[in-house]
C-alpha cells in the first residue's frame, strides 16, 4: 500500500476528538483511508466526515485547514498520509 504525505496536524481538540489538519499537498475526500503518524502516534482510519469553518465538506484541497474526527489522540506536527492501494 502506497502512502502519500498530504498534510499535518495543526491542533487536536481532545474533548470532541477532532484533529485540525492542514492539507499541504493534493486533496482529501470523505471515504479516503488515512494514516496519522508521529513521534508517539501511528494508526489508520477512514475519513467519515470533514468540516471547513464548521461547514461539512466532501473534499479538501491543498492549502485548506480541515477538521476530521479521529479515533485516537493525535499531536501537533503529526504527519497525515493518504493510503492508496
Amino acid at each position: 500500500m502506497e502512502e502519500i504525505n498530504i498534510g499535518r496536524v495543526e491542533k487536536f481538540f481532545s474533548k470532541i476528538g477532532v484533529a485540525a489538519i492542514r492539507i499541504t499537498e493534493g486533496e482529501l475526500k470523505v471515504g479516503d483511508r488515512i494514516r496519522i503518524k508521529g513521534h508517539t502516534t501511528d494508526f489508520e482510519q477512514t475519513v467519515e466526515s470533514m468540516q471547513v469553518e464548521h461547514a461539512p465538506v466532501e473534499k479538501a484541497v491543498e492549502g485548506q485547514d480541515v477538521g476530521i474526527k479521529v479515533k485516537e489522540r493525535v499531536r501537533e506536527g503529526d504527519s497525515v498520509y493518504l493510503l492508496k492501494e
